[in-house]
């Protein structure tokens, strides 16, 4: 269960992290909302605030994070290049 201490961000997180692939996460992620009507409830509560479909939010959301976490290496790289 998804507690206010434990948003629904960190799961997606936890899920992107194990799974390895946008695909298998997603899956993994559809299984469990399936599953889990609290859960529904808190996703459907999620995309409305932040303005996503429930189709593709999760995948939305995979998508960002992924790409966020890929910029910050660009920082790296920009740093060492300067620095050459």
């Amino acid at each position: 269960m998804i507690t206010p201490e434990n948003d629904i961000t960190q799961f997606f997180i936890s899920l992107i992290e194990d799974n390895g692939s946008l695909d298998v996460a997603e899956a993994e992620f559809k299984r469990i909302v399936a599953d889990d009507p609290e859960l529904q409830a808190q996703y459907r509560e999620w995309c409305e605030e932040n303005s996503v479909s429930e189709r593709h939010g999760f995948s939305d959301f995979c998508e960002d994070y992924l790409e966020n976490r890929e910029s910050v290496w660009d920082v790296f790289d920009e740093y060492s290049d300067d620095g050459e």
